[in-house]
């Protein structure tokens, strides 16, 4: 009777309880939603912090499919072993290996072709990830402007063994190509023999080798004796190399390398070990020189230099051996993360 009297106080009650039920109905919504929002974020905030690492893992792993390696081999310390190994994985890990082949077996580029190369190797992008190698001196990349710079590696060998084995090489090959005629073949002389008449090619000064790889295309790098050489590859080494390993530790190279760069390496130290890579190329004919051999060649200037730079590569190589493959407590459980992000 009364609404049916006041027809507009009727509507207006209608319109206010559906006001309210529409409101209560938001609040429950907004108070879910609240809820559901602030079990995400203690869920967030209560994971393992290890695993937030793992976004940047797959982000670290798509960039080293653009990665590029260049191993710029010296001359008998092995290389062709571990090459071997890296055409073996070429294809199940996924990249490209390539030989880089100099007109002449030149170790140094013209500036021209120095560019050209920087290019060709930041710029080929259809061959990344790749794996280069060859018997080529140090080149920065960096000083030509471009935005992706190389990981460099290599092996260094005691001089005298190098020496000495690059002697007997050149005169009776090796098992890796047995019937190729080398340049001195037919030359009996041994190595002893050699030094007592002073004949040019066991001159000790053609030991400056490891120094100028190291040090790069730089004319001064290749003046045999030269100190600004020997620490510019120094500074090389610690600068512009992911790792330097040793010929004497080669198994070791390869196990490091495998844990520091498994996008590339990945199986390589199982393969070594049950493959014939350990023992691919060696010289058919060598000796051991005399002591007094030894003696003569070690009171140098170029052997006295070229062993500082093996045994400062070998201290570095074992520092960093140490913590990967016998690491402290404290190294393998080291983890980074990053905190303190702003802006918010």
């Amino acid at each position: 009777m009364i609404l049916r009297n006041y027809p507009f106080q009727w509507i207006f009650m209608i319109i206010f309880l559906a006001l309210c039920l529409y409101l209560k109905i938001k609040l429950n919504y907004l108070e879910e939603s609240n809820r559901v929002l602030q079990e995400a974020i203690t869920l967030i905030r209560n994971q393992p912090k290890s695993n937030a690492l793992s976004a940047i893992e797959i982000h670290r792993d798509n960039h080293l499919d653009d990665s590029i390696v260049i191993y710029n081999r010296v001359p008998k310390t092995g290389s062709t072993s571990f090459v071997g190994i890296a055409y073996d994985l070429c294809k199940q890990n996924k990249y490209h290996a390539l030989h880089i082949n100099v007109t002449n077996n030149m170790h140094t580029l013209t500036l021209p072709n120095q560019v050209q190369f920087v290019n060709n190797v930041t710029q080929w992008d259809v061959m990344k990830p790749a794996f280069y190698h060859g018997h080529m001196a140090f080149l920065d990349f960096g000083k030509f402007g471009v935005k992706q710079n190389p990981l460099y590696i290599n092996l260094l060998r005691k001089p005298l063994d190098r020496f000495i084995s690059y002697y007997y090489f050149l005169r009776y090959g090796d098992n890796f190509r047995p019937h190729l005629i080398r340049k001195k073949h037919g030359d009996t002389k041994t190595f002893d023999e050699c030094i007592k008449v002073g004949q040019a090619d066991c001159d000790p000064d053609n030991m400056w080798l490891q120094i100028p790889f190291l040090c790069g295309h730089d004319p001064q790098c290749w003046i045999a004796g030269n100190k600004w050489a020997l620490e510019e590859a120094k500074r090389n080494l610690e600068k512009h190399y992911l790792l330097v390993g040793v010929t004497e530790e080669l198994a070791e190279f390869v196990q490091t390398l495998e844990i520091v760069l498994p996008r590339f390496f990945k199986g390589a130290y199982d393969h070594f070990l049950h493959s014939n890579k350990s023992h691919l190329r060696q010289t058919t004919q060598k000796m051991d020189p005399l002591p007094e051999t030894v003696e003569k060649i070690e009171k140098s200037t170029v052997w006295k230099m070229e062993n500082e730079l093996y045994l400062y590569a070998l201290s570095h190589f074992h520092a960093v051996k140490k913590r990967l493959l016998n690491p402290s407590m404290q190294d393998g459980n080291q983890r980074f993360m990053y905190e303190k992000i702003r802006p918010k």
